[in-house]
């Protein structure tokens, strides 16, 4: 019926305001501000830089309206991701719920590299993720996964590369993490 078909929200609004120096492009910290992980922390800019950079196609560091409609889906994608793996309805991702993502996802990783995964992702420390370290994970997780798989010619899992090329694997990619000031 029609009435439970959900009306567009007006995206051009919701650009403006998002807008907030009506420069007529979105930078990471007016993203920062208009985005909620579901707590009263400030959404994560390192997910915000990271989201900017898949969209922001000239490089300049924003986005444009056209771009944002893009970044808007995306982020639309996200929620209801993390929403059917949040099994718990709890807002936020325990270790065993990250486990049941990434292995429907695909990825066959052991208990202790979970472990690992809470550790660099839980900005709270609080033994759970919240939906935009989940974002950030999820994007890092992908990222490396692609440029590990471009050296895995034979797709045997294994690659052996110089040191200095796997710095370079490393550094090309869009990722800068502050945890560990890399």
């Amino acid at each position: 019926s029609f009435s439970s078909m959900q009306r567009q929200p007006d995206l051009l609004a919701i650009f403006r305001g998002v807008d907030r120096d009506n420069s007529g492009s979105i930078s990471t910290m007016e993203l920062q501000w208009a985005l909620s992980n579901g707590t009263n922390n400030a959404f994560n800019p390192e997910t915000c830089r990271l989201m900017i950079g898949m969209f922001d196609a000239n490089g300049d560091g924003a986005i444009d309206f056209r771009e944002f409609q893009a970044l808007w889906n995306y982020v639309n994608d996200w929620t209801a991701c993390f929403r059917s793996f949040d099994t718990d309805r709890s807002g936020n991702i325990d270790k065993g719920e990250l486990t049941n993502a990434l292995t429907r996802f695909g990825y066959r990783l052991t208990p202790r590299f979970y472990t690992i995964l809470m550790n660099k992702f839980d900005r709270t420390h609080s033994g759970n993720i919240n939906f935009d370290d989940f974002i950030q994970l999820c994007v890092v997780l992908q990222t490396l996964t692609a440029s590990f798989r471009d050296k895995d010619h034979d797709r045997d899992g294994v690659i052996t590369v110089q040191y200095e090329e796997f710095l370079t694997m490393v550094f090309a990619l869009k990722i800068h993490d502050t945890q560990t000031s890399m």
